[in-house]
């Protein structure tokens, strides 16, 4: 708990002092955002807002879990588990990818950074990497750092392991890859408003903690009672995304309208990695369907826009994502952020709550 604490705090500090600082070197090298032409007319404002402010989110929720790894060094010896370490390298390796697209488009001074192709490539080689260490790198609990299934909660619904080792390797990573080009992409088109990607992030990493902090008082091997977890260092998971939701939380101090400064797809696509990947270790990835479900009604309401477009020649909303069209029906900005953060604390509650009914029910606790 103290260990919690310690990067609860870190990376909160953190954030607040890394946010301004962004901005004013983002302002110095003059990295402003650019804006869509065919967007609300109220969003032209914003242009030459300093951009690339995901730097800090990464930055802060790292420092934070190294804060809370040197206490448990010095108290316990504990050391760096594969778990942390991997959901790290998705968030930062993400991110890094991320920041190349922010810096092209404002070097180029458009809304044009990398190409698809290019982005695409840095995906599956960042997706593919963590799918194969996940499942091969040995762990100290035991239980390795993912599963090469498709779990609801823990049991899987689908095991890959019918199809032998190394095919079901490689059918878990095609499924990694899906599951992180869903969720960064799904994250990324969420963040077209002030501050709507930052706490709604905030909210479902607060649902990852809750669920992890559960699973560390439950693992498989211990003297806990009750249904017990297959999983590997949940404690660590639970540090992890209590950093990220200081993180964006200090963030969102000078994010919110009018924002100060933009996560850009430093950020975004970080944050979407961080997401998927704490859905794998965790064994929730279809009750991540639920607990980022803001994130899939967002990427929904696109394909279904692009969609009918194509098939019909009519648009069902006035602008994809969703939340530009309620902008174009005369709700303020602000109106649609904060009724969409409700959203997506709704969507948090009911996956927590269906994760602990779970437990009660395999514990022999609720008929």
């Amino acid at each position: 708990m103290i260990a919690l604490i310690i990067g609860l705090c870190v990376s909160m500090v953190s954030s607040f002092i890394l946010t301004p600082l962004t901005i004013k070197v983002v302002h110095r090298l003059n990295y402003g955002q650019y804006i869509r032409q065919d967007g609300p007319k109220s969003h032209l404002l914003k242009r030459g807002t300093p951009t690339m402010g995901g730097v800090a989110i990464i930055l802060s929720t790292v420092l934070g879990w190294c804060a809370s790894l040197i206490y448990r060094y010095a108290a316990f010896g504990t050391v760096p588990s594969v778990s942390a370490v991997l959901v790290l390298f998705c968030m930062v390796a993400y991110g890094a990818l991320g920041f190349v697209d922010d810096f092209l488009k404002v070097a180029k001074k458009q809304n044009l950074g990398l190409t698809i192709h290019a982005k695409l490539i840095g995906q599956v080689l960042i997706a593919t990497v963590y799918a194969i260490l996940a499942v091969m790198l040995p762990t100290k609990s035991g239980f390795p750092a993912a599963r090469t299934g498709v779990a609801f909660i823990e049991t899987p619904l689908l095991s890959f392991d019918f199809a032998g080792r190394t095919l079901g390797i490689i059918l878990f990573v095609v499924w990694v890859n899906f599951l992180m080009a869903a969720w960064t992409n799904a994250i990324n088109l969420t963040d077209g408003l002030d501050g709507l990607a930052a706490g709604s992030s905030m909210v479902a990493f607060v649902g990852f903690g809750l669920i992890a902090f559960w699973q560390s008082y439950h693992v498989a091997g211990t003297k806990a009672e009750g249904f017990l977890y297959a999983v590997s260092d949940p404690q660590d998971l639970a540090i992890i995304a209590v950093c990220a939701v200081c993180a964006c939380f200090g963030f969102l101090w000078y994010n919110t309208n009018p924002a100060q400064i933009f996560m850009g797809d430093t950020g975004s696509l970080a944050l979407g990695g961080l997401f998927a990947a704490m859905s794998i270790a965790l064994h929730i990835e279809i009750l991540a369907v639920i607990l980022g479900g803001l994130f899939v009604i967002e990427t929904v309401s696109d394909v279904l826009q692009i969609s009918s477009f194509h098939l019909t020649g009519k648009r069902i909303f006035k602008m994809a994502p969703i939340h530009h069209h309620y902008e174009l029906k005369g709700w303020h900005e602000n109106t649609v952020v904060v009724r969409f953060w409700m959203l997506e604390i709704g969507f948090m509650i009911i996956s927590v709550l269906i994760f602990y009914a779970d437990w009660l029910i395999r514990s022999g606790q609720l008929g």
